[in-house]
């Protein structure tokens, strides 16, 4: 899998935490291994624009999502061809707002988002209470089943 992060952010993060746990959620959903994914750490300016102009919403906001060739998962018989993911643009700055008011810390806030981010570049979607619940479902497994590999690393 090759998963690119680029930290523009100015805030340190755990950029092989991240990238471990993006091949995670790609292997997990059976992407092909040759599938790319771009990470993209912002700032709360260059957030807020891209917000405006693809979302026309005002102010920044934790994660954004930009699919590229509409990979959707796979199956352990059947691998997604191979292709470009997309590219997901967080905001740290935004992240470490909604960790505090979450109770966590930063790393897990930023894992929430990345794993939201991907599933949405995989097609999901959370506008109907049955979407949410499918992927807010999957997300919260995802998220589990990385920590417990984390944990025996």
């Amino acid at each position: 899998m090759s998963v690119e992060i680029n930290n523009e952010s100015g805030i340190a993060v755990e950029e092989e935490r991240l990238q471990r746990l993006a091949a995670f959620v790609l292997e997990s959903m059976h992407v092909h291994p040759d599938a790319e994914l771009g990470v993209v750490m912002s700032d709360e300016a260059a957030i807020e624009q891209l917000h405006v102009q693809w979302m026309d919403e005002p102010g920044p906001t934790d994660v954004l999502s930009f699919p590229m060739d509409e990979l959707r998962p796979g199956r352990a018989e059947a691998q997604t061809p191979a292709g470009l993911l997309g590219d997901i643009v967080i905001c740290p700055q935004v992240a470490q707002v909604q960790a505090e008011a979450a109770g966590h810390d930063l790393m897990q806030e930023m894992s929430v988002l990345l794993t939201h981010g991907m599933l949405h570049l995989l097609g999901f979607d959370h506008a109907t209470p049955e979407e949410e619940a499918e992927m807010f479902g999957l997300q919260r497994d995802l998220l589990l089943s990385f920590a417990m590999r984390e944990r025996t690393r």
